[in-house]
This record gives C-alpha cells, sequence and structure tokens, in this order.
C-alpha cells in the first residue's frame, strides 16, 4: 500500500501532547483561528435569516400567503438548525460562537429584511438564499481538504439553501 500513514506508536504520542485541544490534531490542515471567523460570519448570517424569515412569517398577509407564510416559518426553523451546527463546530474547534445581537447584521453576509409585500418578502429571500448560496460555495472551495469536517457541514447547509432558493423562486414565478 505504501508508507503514508503514521506509525500507530507515533500516532499515540502526538494525540497525547495536546490533549487540550480536543479533535484538534497535527493532521488539522487549515487556519483555524480563520476557520472560526469564517464560521462566526456564517452563524451571525443564518442568525438573520432566522430572524427574517420568522418576521415574514408572522406578517405575511394577502391571498396566496397562507402556504407561503408555512414555507417560511419551515426555512426559518431550519436556518435556526444551521445557526446550531455552525455554533457546534465552532466550540469543537475551540472556539466561542459570536450570538452578539448588537453585530448580527454587520458579520451577517445576508441582510435583514422588513419588506410588508408578500412579493418583495420572496424576493428578498430569495436574494439572500442567493447570497448564502455563493458564501457557502466560496467557503467550501477554501477550505478544500484542510477541514474536512467543517467542509461537510457547510455542504450539508448549501444543499439546504439551494432547496430554500427553488422554493422562492417557484413561488416569486407563480406570484408574478
Amino acid at each position: 500500500m505504501g508508507d503514508f500513514l503514521t506509525d500507530v506508536q507515533t500516532l499515540r504520542a502526538r494525540a497525547r501532547e495536546h490533549i487540550d485541544k480536543g479533535p484538534v490534531t497535527d493532521a488539522y490542515g487549515a487556519d483555524i483561528e480563520r476557520v472560526i471567523s469564517v464560521l462566526n460570519e456564517a452563524l451571525a448570517t443564518e442568525i438573520v435569516c432566522t430572524l427574517r424569515y420568522r418576521r415574514h412569517y408572522f406578517t405575511a398577509t394577502g391571498l396566496d400567503a397562507k402556504p407561503v407564510a408555512a414555507e417560511f416559518l419551515q426555512h426559518s426553523n431550519e436556518e435556526q438548525e444551521h445557526a446550531d451546527l455552525l455554533a457546534e463546530r465552532i466550540t469543537q474547534l475551540g472556539g466561542a460562537p459570536d450570538f452578539n445581537p448588537a453585530t448580527l447584521t454587520t458579520r451577517s453576509h445576508a441582510e435583514y429584511d422588513a419588506s410588508t409585500a408578500l412579493l418583495d418578502m420572496v424576493r428578498e429571500d430569495l436574494v439572500a438564499e442567493r447570497i448564502a448560496i455563493a458564501s457557502y460555495t466560496e467557503i467550501i472551495n477554501w477550505l478544500g481538504d484542510g477541514d474536512p469536517t467543517t467542509k461537510r457541514v457547510f455542504e450539508s447547509i448549501l444543499g439546504t439553501e439551494e432547496e430554500h432558493a427553488t422554493d422562492m423562486l417557484e413561488f416569486l414565478e407563480n406570484m408574478q
């Protein structure tokens, strides 16, 4: 097979050396501080998206509002699940998840929206999903093989964001 694997004795010794780092070993190939910073930006993005969708759920009105509002609520709940995944990964890497409400919107890639018209809500949610898709795709590519666990977290979230964008596009097409 080859000699690419570290011998067992060396693996055991290295595992004991920096036990305080938890899951982060010498095999970790990314800039951990930058990864935690990027994760916190994504966390802010997901929290802002959770709040935006939640507001749209409660304020959606009109003939088409009921099915769209139900989708807003589902998306809000899924965005909160994403935020939880990101916060968990930040703590696994030894960082502190940043939930500071005073800086959420400045750290978020997506914007909060207070539209009152249903069509505007759908349009703004689609824009936010497109921002998340572009951003998370860049993050996945940037991570490469340096942090496969964080990469998988973002890949999982990206799949859901693409579904959200598809949902919003369908509503948008049916409403115009």
